[in-house]
Parts: C-alpha cells; sequence; structure tokens
C-alpha cells in the first residue's frame, strides 16, 4: 500500500474513532444535563427531530434511532472539524481557542439551524441553556478534535 493511502486510511480511523469519543462524550453530558428526563427521552427527543411527535410514541426503535442520529451527527461535526483544523490552527494559533469555536460553532449550528429546521422546530433559547450547552460542547466535542488535530498535525 502506498504512504498516501496509509495517510488516509490513518485518517479515517482516527476521525471515526475520535467521533465515537466525541458522541458519548456528548451523550453523556446531555444525560448528566437532563436527569430528570432519563436516557430514552433524551434519545427519544433527538429522534423526534426526524420523526416528531411519533419518536415519543414509538417503541425502542425510536430510542435506538435516536442514538444513531446522535452518532451521524457526532460524525459529520469531527469530520468537519477535524479536516478544518488546520486553518482554524493557522488563524487563531491555539488548540483551547480552536475547541471553544468548534464548540461555540457546533451549537450555533445546532440550535439557530439544525434543530429549528427539524420537525422539532423552533423554540425559546434560555441563557442558562445557552451556558450549559456551550460548555458541553466545548469540552466534549471542541477539546477533544482540537487535541487530536493538533497531535496528528505536529
Amino acid at each position: 500500500m502506498s504512504k498516501s493511502n496509509d495517510n488516509k486510511i490513518k485518517t479515517l480511523l482516527t476521525i471515526l474513532w475520535l467521533s465515537l469519543l466525541t458522541g458519548t462524550l456528548d451523550g453523556i453530558a446531555a444525560i448528566l444535563l437532563n436527569l430528570s428526563l432519563g436516557p430514552e427521552t433524551i434519545f427519544r427527543y433527538i429522534a423526534s427531530g426526524m420523526f416528531g411527535r411519533a419518536a415519543f410514541e414509538g417503541g425502542t426503535e425510536m430510542i435506538v434511532s435516536g442514538v444513531i442520529f446522535h452518532y451521524l451527527i457526532a460524525i459529520l461535526f469531527t469530520t468537519v472539524f477535524y479536516r478544518l483544523y488546520p486553518l482554524f490552527n493557522t488563524v487563531f494559533k491555539n488548540k483551547y481557542i480552536v475547541a471553544i469555536v468548534f464548540g461555540a460553532l457546533a451549537w450555533v449550528i445546532m440550535n439557530i439551524a439544525v434543530i429549528p429546521l427539524s420537525k422539532i422546530g423552533p423554540h425559546p433559547i434560555k441563557i442558562q441553556d445557552v451556558i450549559t450547552g456551550l460548555f458541553a460542547l466545548i469540552l466534549c466535542l471542541g477539546l477533544p478534535i482540537a487535541t487530536v488535530a493538533d497531535k496528528q498535525e505536529n
């Protein structure tokens, strides 16, 4: 196998395990920040973005759908941010600042675009939810991606 193919495979594997890590960390954070709801409700909520109210009326398949959608979103954000890390690092020159930017971008994309355009629809945004959401995404998504991408770059 050529060096180029080896690098592509290494990058793909890095993105996949990093996606698993970020998705798991973010899922745990969502559960911990919403203990009164329980994990089932968290993942039904995620599934409701596609299935609407039916996600709360369906069975286990809706919970599983929510978990799958959650990890697909994690894969998407991880892939994009990992690939864009060199550009962001050139601009900000600090992996921790990049982590904050990645977390903030993920929050904005999800709460200003994805959720309002999904079957969940627009919802009021409370400052407490903004703060906890940003903090969770910076720690669970931005920091792992920036740390691993920085290590790969150097």
